[in-house]
């Protein structure tokens, strides 16, 4: 638990200290310089792209150059052609039954409408959000933190652990359950076949359905904004019961990776 938690505090630290800030100065004199005045939705337009990057290269090093990223190829395993349709069976029927959920939950405050929309309005943005913080997210939350967690802990407790904290670091309380929720269908994944190759799919499948979805619907903050009535209820069945069965079909595959060993690299 002292690695995933360490590995959390410094991502905090670097995310929403260090990387702003070395953002920031040069992007302050410059505003100063052209335009002789401070304008802070200005400045967070110009900082929050550039920020979030710096953050997430600098966090990469270090998972690089502290041994967290695994070379092993079982890591980088497609697994096979079929699990990885199954995968993406897995997280569009389970997006949906989470969307569902968080349909019931729309007194939870929304933090991050400005930060995401700023994110969308380039393809820089587009790009962070859809494939680069999916890889990024897999690599520290199951190539690093899972990996620790399942090290110590019996996989249910290292999963619901890893899931947790998956949720927490978004620090947005709309996203906190569908992180922890999809989380939960990650690390379930990675335990069962040691490889982050089908995680990021799911994960930038994921991002990237919501951007379409947001572009598609900008009106809409809710899935019964956009399906209602009968069709929402029978779409939230049949989700349901896909998930279960994909879920099931996974089941059957098993990686025998040698999670209580140290040092695996």
């Amino acid at each position: 638990m002292r690695t995933a938690i360490k590995l959390i505090l410094l991502y905090l630290v670097i995310a929403q200290i260090v990387a702003p800030i070395l953002v920031m100065i040069p992007c302050v004199i410059y505003q100063i310089i052209t335009t002789g005045s401070l304008n802070n939705e200005a400045l967070m337009n110009m900082i929050i792209i550039p920020a979030q990057l710096t953050g997430q290269l600098m966090m990469l090093i270090y998972l690089w150059k502290a041994g967290y990223i695994s070379k092993q190829k079982t890591t980088w395993s497609l697994v096979s052609g079929s699990y990885l349709l199954l995968s993406v069976l897995a997280i569009l029927s389970c997006t949906f039954v989470v969307s569902a959920i968080t349909d019931l939950m729309k007194w939870i405050p929304n933090i991050m409408e400005f930060p995401f929309e700023i994110l969308q309005s380039n393809w820089i943005g587009i790009l962070v959000i859809s494939l680069i913080g999916p890889i990024f997210e897999e690599l520290l939350f199951r190539g690093a933190i899972t990996k620790a967690l399942l090290q110590q802990y019996n996989p249910t407790k290292a999963i619901l652990l890893s899931a947790f904290l998956f949720g927490i670091i978004h620090i947005n309380p709309a996203q906190i359950l569908p992180a922890f929720l999809i989380g939960i269908l990650l690390t379930w994944i990675y335990y069962k076949t040691a490889s982050l190759i089908p995680c990021i799919l799911i994960h930038v499948l994921n991002n990237s359905m919501s951007l379409y979805l947001s572009a598609k619907f900008p009106e809409a903050k809710y899935i019964d904004e956009i399906i209602t009535g009968a069709p929402y209820l029978i779409t939230c069945i049949v989700s349901l019961l896909v998930l279960t069965g994909v879920i099931l079909l996974m089941n059957r595959t098993t990686v025998g990776y040698p999670w209580n060993e140290t040092n695996i690299n």
